[in-house]
């Protein structure tokens, strides 16, 4: 299958997250919390060389409210790439992470790994990872720390088995810098993904907007030991998945929102809200 190159007019689509929305119930933002601060109750890994839901050397763990990743119960990375995926998936929606890297890499991480994690977006099914695949097949919004001196952008776009358009041209390079500034140390940093299913995705660092791109796709390459049924390359991604990576670097997240864009577009409706812009007329309630 070719892949899909279509004219599109992206901002346009974008155009009712930024309209001037009446003040009121429906101009609310209903986030909600897929990490409780808790447990990983709506969570399950899948780790490279481990079958899914196997949470291999306690990697992904909650402490103190907060979603870890660590690598104290390994002797050496050995290319143990892992994901935790939640439980539902979407297509409409602004997914929104607050981290800071902590600590050291694990001994044998790569060197490009270092400070190094992400948000992956539009995932294949978990359950259709293979064994020993490194990462799914996905958009991977990319969580990056500086080295204390050198610039290093963050929330740039990598594409493990896909592929995405840019500027009305198909691109199947691997990785696309945004146009962010450096995040040295431990801070935190909030990223956001603003993703209109197969047309749109924008990345945000801090409240600004760093790099917009359309028409997510299945194709390319940069993963491994996949089922071949699970890469039609070609297809559109208007949903999927969503989970965060583990690949080599401690990690921690005290927030994991998401604010889903798909819902009643009927301002009669008690349950209209001004930002939806993918209708679900069916949950309207009146």
């Amino acid at each position: 299958m070719k892949p899909l190159l279509l004219a599109l007019a992206p901002f346009a689509l974008l155009a009712p997250m930024f309209a001037q929305a009446p003040s009121g119930a429906q101009d609310q933002k209903d986030w909600v919390q897929l990490f409780n601060g808790k447990n990983l109750d709506g969570w399950k890994p899948k780790i490279t060389g481990y079958a899914f839901g196997d949470n291999f050397g306690n990697t992904f763990r909650v402490e103190d409210g907060l979603l870890k990743v660590s690598y104290d119960k390994y002797d050496q990375f050995n290319s143990r790439f892992g994901h935790i995926f939640y439980k539902d998936k979407f297509s409409h929606y602004i997914i929104a992470v607050e981290y800071r890297f902590t600590g050291d890499q694990a001994k044998g991480g790569p060197a490009w790994a270092f400070r190094n994690s992400g948000i992956m977006i539009h995932c294949q099914r978990p359950e259709t990872i293979g064994k020993d695949q490194d990462f799914p097949i996905s958009i991977e919004v990319q969580l990056l720390g500086g080295n204390g001196k050198d610039a290093r952008t963050n929330a740039n776009v990598c594409t493990p088995g896909t592929n995405l358009v840019m500027d009305g041209s198909l691109v199947t390079k691997h990785c696309i810098n945004s146009t962010s500034k450096t995040f040295h140390g431990d801070q935190w940093v909030r990223v956001e993904a603003v993703v209109h299913g197969d047309s749109v995705v924008r990345h945000v660092v801090n409240g600004e907007t760093v790099l917009t791109y359309e028409m997510p796709q299945i194709g390319g390459g940069s993963v491994t030991n996949f089922d071949p049924a699970a890469k039609p390359d070609g297809l559109l991604l208007n949903e999927g998945y969503i989970s965060l990576q583990s690949e080599s670097h401690p990690i921690e997240f005290r927030k994991v929102e998401l604010l889903n864009l798909v819902g009643c577009i009927d301002p009669k409706a008690k349950n209209f809200k001004s930002y939806y812009v993918k209708a679900d007329n069916s949950a309207c309630k009146y």
